[in-house]
């Protein structure tokens, strides 16, 4: 073979080599750079991801059921349903007694209900929701347990007025305030204001802070102040806290409370005022009624107006259910009718000012249901609602500096509400 074939073919063999061998180091060009990229990927630090909660629990990858409590369903129907065995159930109701009772599980109270997701939706919490602001946590997951907890509450302090069409719970109930609202307002001023004799045109104005879950209202705190117009006449009430407790004082620091309740109900209605001649309904004749009437459902809680000792728990044929409480050596207060004498309370019971004595009723000479109250001075009776006590502690001389100021500061903000019948006027987070 010539050399000039033998030169083409060797030419030929490298054109071909290179051919072929460019893509090969093209491709492992290529995987190198991969390489590089995943490692210099992999070397990045990422920003961990927050597990998704509910009630304090994890519930990333879990299925979340929520509904209420059906009538006379209770616990074991709820659980048997997402595999929960009757052995386990039986012990979880055990373990609970000493933070929540399962058998007072209560007909429209929320329930949720946070399950595996697979075919059996077996549940691994359940979360009973008792009130706005409680729950109950009953962990089913590897070891049982129940906890109570509670959500956060927001407390909002509001500031809102009204002008008195007819009376102070119908407009208080316009404004969109609560029952409670309207007690608390009437027991800071029920020693200087007849809230059953109120006219027409009379207009407060109200500070109080609000209860928030979730930004809804679930209940008011403390009344922080009141102005109060009546007969043209300037009422105050300011709260304040000299060392013993929250107490309401007016702008000159004098005490707006006394050593007795005025009212043994909630605020309600006075359906018969003590007198000294009045047509009896059920023995139709004419007698003396010794004591005020106050209309009440069935069952409304009775409250004694002060501190002091029970001298008589019992049925009388007149009285029907009935308790006397002697307060100290000048007052004793009594009270008809009773639907039924709340528990533990006997001859001899100390009882607390506010605390529940006994409920509504009509037992004994009553045609309807209704509270009797009898309030006796030095061992005679006299109209509970005439009776002038004298007035608690003033502010201290030495707290006075500290009262004016923090009077000055609710005086204004006060000053800021403008008189109207339905419109929230004032509104900040505490």
């Amino acid at each position: 073979m010539s050399k000039k074939y033998l030169g083409l073919i060797i030419l030929a063999a490298i054109s071909l080599g290179f051919y072929f061998l460019i893509p090969i180091l093209n491709d492992s060009k290529s995987v190198k750079q991969q390489i590089v990229n995943v490692s210099d990927s992999t070397s990045v630090e990422l920003e961990p991801t927050e597990p998704k909660m509910l009630y304090g629990l994890v519930v990333d990858s879990m299925l979340v059921i929520e509904d209420k409590i059906k009538r006379n369903q209770n616990i074991s129907e709820i659980l048997s349903a997402h595999n929960i065995s009757s052995e386990a159930i039986f012990k979880l109701a055990n373990i609970s007694r000493d933070v929540f009772d399962v058998r007072k599980i209560a007909a429209n109270k929320k329930y949720t209900l946070i399950c595996d997701q697979d075919s059996l939706k077996t549940a691994k919490a359940l979360v009973y929701e008792h009130n706005p602001v409680e729950y109950v946590v009953f962990n089913l997951r590897d070891s049982l347990s129940v906890e109570k907890r509670q959500k956060e509450v927001q407390i909002v302090e509001k500031g809102i007025s009204g002008v008195i069409e007819s009376n102070l719970s119908i407009t208080m109930s316009e404004l969109g305030l609560s029952h409670q609202l309207t007690n608390d307002f009437v027991d800071v001023f029920a020693w200087q204001l007849d809230f059953f004799r109120l006219q027409k045109d009379d207009k407060f104005k109200v500070i109080y802070e609000d209860k928030l879950v979730d930004g809804k209202s679930v209940g008011t705190g403390n009344i922080k102040a009141i102005y109060f117009e009546h007969f043209g006449n300037d009422y105050y009430a300011f709260h304040f806290d000299q060392g013993s407790g929250i107490d309401y004082f007016d702008e000159k620091g004098q005490s707006l409370r006394k050593a007795l309740l005025k009212y043994p109900l909630e605020f309600t209605r006075i359906s018969s005022r003590y007198s000294g001649n009045r047509y009896h309904p059920v023995q139709k004749r004419w007698k003396a009624h010794r004591g005020t009437d106050f209309a009440a459902p069935k069952g409304t809680p009775i409250r004694s107006v002060g501190d002091g000792i029970v001298v008589a728990a019992q049925y009388k044929k007149y009285n029907g259910n009935y308790v006397k409480i002697k307060h100290n050596s000048t007052y004793t207060t009594q009270y008809l009718h009773m639907s039924k004498i709340a528990s533990g309370i006997k001859p001899g019971t100390r009882v607390r000012q506010n605390q529940t004595i006994g409920y509504v009723g009509s037992t004994g000479l009553a045609t309807g249901n209704h509270l009797c109250y009898r309030f006796w001075k030095n061992g005679v009776q006299i109209d509970a609602l005439k009776v002038d006590l004298p007035p608690s502690e003033p502010v201290k001389e030495e707290k006075m500096t500290e009262y004016t100021a923090q009077r000055d500061l609710l005086m204004n903000k006060l000053n800021q509400i403008e008189f109207q019948k339905k419109q929230q006027v004032l509104a900040s987070t505490k």
